[in-house]
């Protein structure tokens, strides 16, 4: 299968999983979770899902195990919804690009500071 028909794929997961997850997953402990992508095996048997959670470190661990607990539901509705040919395994993973990209921010941030800092030193 070429990389573009798996990436059709995973987005066309990604998007029903998370319609799976607006209307039917009623657990408590799945937080306000953002599925931020996914990207299926090139056997496509797995399929990984990206995800973002608001809150805090234990809310997002919370809501990652939730999310992985009702991956099997998962799997049956998307399977027989999509009409696969064969079903697949989804994991649920936490989406690291939202925080490297903030910490890469604030990295920068303070790099300019210092700058300034030394800018001003050198005027006196």
């Amino acid at each position: 299968m070429t990389s573009s028909r798996r990436e059709r794929l995973a987005e066309e997961l990604r998007s029903e999983i998370s319609t799976l997850i607006r209307r039917e997953i009623r657990d408590p402990h799945v937080g306000f979770v953002t599925l931020t992508g996914a990207s299926v095996s090139p056997d496509l048997a797995h399929v990984r899902i990206y995800v973002t959670v608001l809150g805090t470190d234990a809310a997002r661990q919370q809501s990652l195990r939730a999310l992985n607990r009702a991956a099997g539901y998962l799997q049956r509705a998307v399977f027989k919804q999509l009409r696969l040919r064969r079903p697949l395994e989804i994991v649920f993973v936490p989406d690291e690009a939202a925080s490297t990209g903030n910490r890469i921010e604030e990295l920068l941030e303070q790099i300019n500071r210092s700058r300034g800092q030394d800018a001003g030193e050198e005027e006196e």
